[in-house]
């Protein structure tokens, strides 16, 4: 793609000024030119990375453009800005000039030869980054957040992603893990290699050698041809082992050997592999009791935790809720063409609410509201009933579902449709178990003590599918079960 191609994203309050600059930038060159209110960028910024430039204009007051350039440096943090606007709007932001950050300012009324010579330096900035970077713009905006939390997590991935240290990262299921797995790959000098993720938790304990190691052809019975590993498919590359937890010890005991050695044999081979590639574990259990309840091997913990990472539960980045659904709209709209609103009523009793299920959850809830009101407003009666509940509270790790006190719902006046109501407390719950045991339906079932047979038909009922990393979404059926009798 051409640098006519990529978009300039005008931010302006003033739609005719707006349609001046657009005109003008048409003039030298720039065919993609956006414009739009200070209100509306959100739905602009791409989520496949072709704005290359923004300029941001004036605002009805001086602090809403000051909230715009913060809010648009959390979205998409090396995005080049170009700020134009009277003298004191200009002189209250401090002109950044690092490896890391664009900031340049053009006094109104804008002389034409300074802004092609800022535009200038803006795309050459933007080449840099894009070729020290290596990676898809997309992986870093996913990471969506303006709290402490968050941007901590940010720090440690800029300060680690260039080395080959181990990375351990912890959190909740559903916070994101993967996301930062993949940030530091895309990040590192690795990122033109395979990224291979593998669930450790959702492959059983005598296949996960093979998947790991891969084999030789009649290692054992049903293997009919050689094959190779994720630890070779991942060469030169990075290799994600999530929810690392789940491992069986004699598993651990052959990891073990190969981080130590930096070398392996395919199962039933015995030509010696060595192994290059940046290892990354992550998983939602406390690794540190597991290793008190020799649960998992204290000499593996220690060389899986070099460089700790941890990923904030939802709950505690409240602040970060209307940011996260706006990256989800923007891309459902990309995706299926429509997205949600919610009015501020509906964002403040989301703000409320515990999220069990994390940024999964909430993912999940946007996408299914999206499908129900297209293109709507959805106020706080039209969210599923669990979410008006504003007492509800995450479970304790480890406790089972019938020892949560769960509040009674009241009876609304106008009354409602219960079999609605109950179907949508069934789907949650569902839901939040498989989120739990991550996406393992057995455990699930466990967890709500049912027949594993009766929750696959329940899976089918609501559309439910687990993906090949563990995660659960709508959509088919779940890969591992078979499908329920006629």
């Amino acid at each position: 793609m051409t640098d006519s191609e990529k978009a300039l994203l005008v931010i302006d309050s003033d739609e005719q000024r707006r349609a001046q600059l657009k005109e003008w930038l048409h003039a030298i060159g720039r065919s993609q030119v956006l414009g739009v209110a200070p209100g509306d960028w959100h739905q602009r910024l791409d989520a496949e990375g072709t704005v290359q430039v923004v300029l941001l204009g004036p605002c009805p007051d001086a602090s809403q453009q000051l909230h715009v350039y913060q809010a648009l440096h959390a979205r998409a943090p090396s995005l080049p800005v170009i700020l134009y606007g009277d003298k004191d709007a200009v002189a209250s932001f401090p002109a950044e000039d690092n490896t890391s950050l664009f900031l340049r300012s053009v006094r109104l009324p804008i002389d034409r030869a300074a802004l092609v010579e800022v535009l200038a330096e803006a795309v050459k900035f933007a080449h840099q980054r894009s070729a020290s970077a290596g990676r898809n713009p997309e992986l870093f905006r996913s990471l969506v957040g303006k709290s402490e939390g968050v941007r901590h997590v940010r720090q440690l991935i800029e300060r680690v992603a260039q080395s080959d240290s181990t990375v351990l990262i912890l959190g909740e299921s559903g916070t994101g893990k993967e996301v930062v797995a993949r940030n530091l790959h895309y990040r590192s000098s690795r990122r033109g290699k395979p990224f291979v993720a593998v669930n450790c938790g959702a492959i059983p304990a005598d296949l996960l050698e093979s998947e790991l190691f891969g084999h030789e052809k009649g290692a054992f019975t049903g293997a009919v041809s050689a094959r190779q590993g994720r630890f070779e498919l991942a060469t030169g590359g990075t290799l994600f082992l999530d929810e690392i937890g789940e491992m069986s010890l004699a598993m651990q005991v052959k990891l073990l050997r190969v981080i130590q050695e930096r070398t392996y044999e395919r199962v039933g081979g015995s030509r010696t592999l060595r192994v290059d590639l940046r290892l990354i574990a992550a998983t939602h259990r406390d690794l540190e009791r597991e290793v008190q309840a020799k649960r998992f091997r204290e000499d593996l913990y220690y060389r899986l935790n070099v460089f700790p990472i941890h990923m904030p539960p939802l709950r505690d980045r409240i602040d970060d809720i209307p940011l996260l659904i706006a990256e989800l709209n923007n891309r459902l709209r990309q995706e299926r063409g429509s997205a949600v609103r919610f009015t501020a009523e509906a964002m403040t009793v989301l703000q409320r609410y515990s999220w069990p299920g994390n940024v999964r959850e909430l993912a999940n809830l946007v996408e299914r509201l999206t499908i129900l009101f297209p293109d709507g407003t959805v106020d706080t009666k039209d969210l599923p009933a669990q979410y008006q509940t504003t007492e509800a509270r995450a479970p304790a790790p480890g406790s089972a579902i019938e020892d949560v006190a769960m509040p009674l719902p009241s009876l609304p006046a106008a009354g409602l449709d219960l079999k609605e109501y109950l179907g949508n407390v069934e789907y949650t719950l569902i839901m939040q178990a498989l989120t739990r045991t991550g996406g393992v339906v057995a455990h699930a079932a466990n967890l709500l003590k049912l027949r594993r047979t009766t929750l696959v038909e329940k899976l089918y009922k609501y559309g439910v599918r687990r993906e090949r990393s563990g995660a659960v979404a709508e959509g088919t059926p779940v890969e591992d079960a078979e499908a329920p009798p006629n």
